[in-house]
């Protein structure tokens, strides 16, 4: 058996808590069967003791299963990560902004949550708290959704092309601003009849570009907006920013809890902080005042509690949030003392209140 086929059956092995595989991820350094042993050498980056363990396990397993293997040798180099303190990564990070104070990704696990919606009037009920403590246009929107970039039309940016500052390999983006939010996006390097068709390489590539190649300036509060799923852009994002936490989004309906709480799984095997659940859509009002469960009651309390953390908040489903989106007029600035303004600033209040103490336990800490 060549070495290009033992790879190619390793790819059975996925790295914890994600949908990809080892190889995949250049793990699998060298793969070799000489006699009926088969010697295998790994390269792993992570502070979890565990995760080198596991993969040791499952790669032996996975060998053991072929007919032609009779002896497993494996050899496993593990480096520490190069990241600030209590940041989750499989990898170094050092070329990650100095500039951003809190980064915290927004993520649902399972699409058609309304998440991409609710990280815009985060963004932006973020940037009107912190401007009134006199700390304007240091709120930042990532929108990593490579393949269905939505965060372009719903904070009215569509259409819009970032500068660049600098030439050639020293350029930097300039992200756009709106409702005092600065936003990167896919969305602003493609048009909209161009498909993304793009494999795992290429997507961690621009995640980490967006991240290390934009003129982001001073922030106290980067959001990131991610896919659905557990993979390359999860992958990429936890390997090149230092994230002090993660936020889910998740409806009630079983259907949408139970792949949240896979996406709370994930960022727990990689050693990023859950900060809270948040439940989207979680009631509708009727004209007549009547409330309704359209889908649900009580999942995003079960999902955090599941997860040990707690519920940052609701957000009932209010059709004049879409309409407002669509209209690329985010309601929390169009309307900032309506209903859905006062759940979105609730949510951002209490968030940047969790990381504020969070820093603040970190720095009492003795080094």
């Amino acid at each position: 058996m060549t070495p290009e086929a033992l790879k190619e059956h390793l790819k059975q092995v996925k790295y914890p808590g994600f949908s990809r595989d080892i190889v995949s991820f250049g793990l699998v350094k060298s793969a070799a069967l000489l006699d009926g042993t088969a010697r295998v050498a790994l390269s792993l980056t992570t502070a979890d003791p565990k995760i080198p363990l596991h993969i040791k396990r499952e790669v032996e397993n996975c060998l053991r299963a072929l007919p032609e293997v009779k002896d497993v040798v494996i050899d496993v180099a593990v480096a520490a990560p190069k990241a600030t303190p209590g940041s989750g990564n499989l990898g170094g990070n050092s070329a990650a902004p100095k500039t951003i104070r809190h980064a915290v990704a927004i993520a649902s696990g399972k699409g058609g949550v309304g998440k991409s919606t609710f990280s815009v009037n985060l963004a932006v009920a973020a940037a009107a708290h912190l401007a009134r403590l006199g700390r304007p246009g240091r709120v930042g929107l990532m929108d990593c959704d490579i393949y269905g970039p939505s965060v372009p039309l719903m904070i009215g940016l569509h259409g819009e092309r970032p500068g660049v500052v600098g030439q050639g390999e020293g350029s930097r983006l300039i992200p756009l601003e709106a409702h005092g939010v600065k936003v990167m996006s896919m969305g602003f390097l493609i048009d909209d009849n161009t498909p993304v068709v793009w494999r795992g390489p290429m997507i961690m590539k621009t995640v980490q570009q967006f991240v290390q190649n934009v003129e982001w300036g001073p922030l106290d509060l980067l959001l990131v907006d991610l896919p659905p799923g557990t993979g390359d852009a999860q992958l990429s994002l936890v390997q090149t920013l230092p994230l002090d936490g993660a936020v889910l989004v998740t409806t009630p309906q079983p259907a949408a809890t139970q792949v949240a709480r896979k996406g709370g799984l994930m960022f727990q095997k990689v050693n990023v902080p859950l900060l809270g659940v948040v439940e989207n859509m979680s009631w509708f009002t009727d004209p007549a005042g009547l409330r309704h469960a359209l889908f649900g009651e009580g999942g995003g309390l079960q999902t955090a509690e599941s997860l040990g953390t707690s519920l940052l908040g609701q957000v009932p489903l209010i059709p004049e949030v879409r309409a407002a989106g669509d209209a690329g007029a985010p309601l929390v600035a169009s309307d900032p003392l309506g209903e859905a303004a006062n759940h979105f600033t609730a949510i951002a209040v209490e968030l940047i209140a969790r990381l504020e103490k969070k820093s603040a336990a970190a720095a009492s800490t003795p080094a």
